[in-house]
């Protein structure tokens, strides 16, 4: 067929072409002696997109799966009781991999539809009187069902009960997408990964540490056994502005041009863009009959990403297909228990509202091919009014 194929999963993202062409470069020299001062402002730049000022962030060539590892590996042990919640997929497997690590979990499972539950996190923590708990986690941005949680908040759980654990963020599809604050919110790791917010094709993980993290990296005898993602390596390396392992050069080339739009734009623009892009995709699903957001409330509802059920009896599977065969259109898959039941629409990155229009109409199509009873128009007449008379 004619013209492009549309990508509008919650990533990968669409790639701008000033990232695609500064990717678009011979292979260098990665020991070369400018190359150092190179990476040297690329990490302090990749500071400013976490809201931090004193810590590090580390680039690890991997998905952000990787840079969870290396936030548990590098600061915890073995055996070291945990908090954690599960509402969605990617939540799920940040706990299945800390019980591989041999973490205690201690557990909180909520509906898929909700995300962080603050008031068990509190409860929990003014219980826990001689400090087991070592460290509480959140997924900041829950991409299987389209659910934020508010990371602020738990750090005011933690504060309420005095506690001293550290706070470990999941922020993949949130970190330069909707409002994060590093250094404000007190987080002491947070991971984020290139296909997300930054533009970038997959192969980078992100991972901010505070300095309470790297102290505790420092002072734990007994931490886990890791190579790879050690922070101790990288820390002695990146001082001199290279890596400990051959770098993914020409993804670094692009993410220097990624973050010179990030901090052009500036991170209260990026976040307000994200909001008003969303509203628009929310003000769509309002709009057809027989679906509705998996979030179960407008205080859950995600900025970079929608999940939607499918009418009864409209099997989300055949809109997904329908879409990517007939309309040259990519919507995200329902994973796990929403498999067949929704789909997903990212709206992150380098996105405007023309381009969000064109998913909806697709999707709209496909609702329609797959049998549902929904008024042809109703979804991009909604998003067109919002975007129309609203400004981002």
């Amino acid at each position: 067929m004619n013209g492009n194929k549309h990508l509008f999963i919650p990533g990968p993202t669409n790639v701008p072409e000033e990232v695609r062409r500064a990717m678009n470069v011979p292979m260098e020299d990665m020991r070369a002696p400018d190359f150092g001062d190179f990476v040297t402002s690329l990490l302090t730049d990749m500071k400013k997109a976490f809201r931090m000022e004193n810590g590090r962030v580390f680039i690890f060539p991997s998905s952000g799966t990787g840079a969870w590892e290396s936030a548990i590996q590098n600061t915890l042990t073995a055996g070291d009781k945990v908090l954690m919640s599960r509402f969605g997929q990617f939540s799920l497997l940040w706990v299945d991999m800390a019980e591989r690590l041999g973490l205690n979990v201690e557990l909180c499972d909520v509906e898929w539809g909700k995300g962080v539950p603050l008031e068990d996190y509190e409860r929990i923590l003014k219980a826990d009187t001689k400090h087991e708990i070592k460290a509480v986690f959140a997924t900041q941005n829950e991409t299987a069902t389209g659910v934020s949680s508010d990371v602020e908040g738990v750090r005011r759980a933690l504060d309420a009960a005095g506690h001293t654990a550290m706070l470990f963020v999941d922020g993949v599809s949130s970190i330069a997408s909707i409002p994060f604050e590093m250094d404000k919110w007190g987080v002491d790791l947070a991971v984020s990964g290139s296909q997300k917010g930054f533009m970038l094709p997959a192969g980078l993980g992100f991972l901010a540490a505070s300095e309470k993290a790297l102290a505790a990296n420092a002072s734990n005898s007994e931490k886990m056994t890791r190579c790879y993602f050690s922070f101790e390596d990288m820390i002695k390396l990146n001082d001199t502005g290279y890596f400990p392992y051959t770098p993914a050069t020409q993804l670094l080339r692009g993410l220097r041009t990624a973050l010179d739009m990030i901090l052009a734009d500036g991170m209260e623009s990026i976040w307000a863009r994200h909001k008003f892009h969303a509203e628009g995709v929310r003000r769509a699903v309002a709009a057809w009959d027989g679906c509705e957001l998996v979030a179960k409330g407008p205080e859950w509802a995600s900025d970079t990403v929608s999940a939607i059920y499918t009418p009864e009896g409209v099997d989300a599977r055949d809109v997904i297909s329908g879409a990517y065969y007939k309309y040259q259109t990519s919507l995200g898959t329902g994973l796990n228990k929403l498999m067949g039941k929704a789909f997903r629409i990212g709206h992150l990155g380098s996105l405007n509202p023309v381009m969000l229009c064109g998913a909806i109409s697709a999707a709209e199509m496909a609702l329609l091919d797959a049998g549902a009873k929904i008024q042809p128009g109703s979804g991009v007449a909604a998003a067109q009014e919002h975007y129309r008379t609203k400004s981002a």
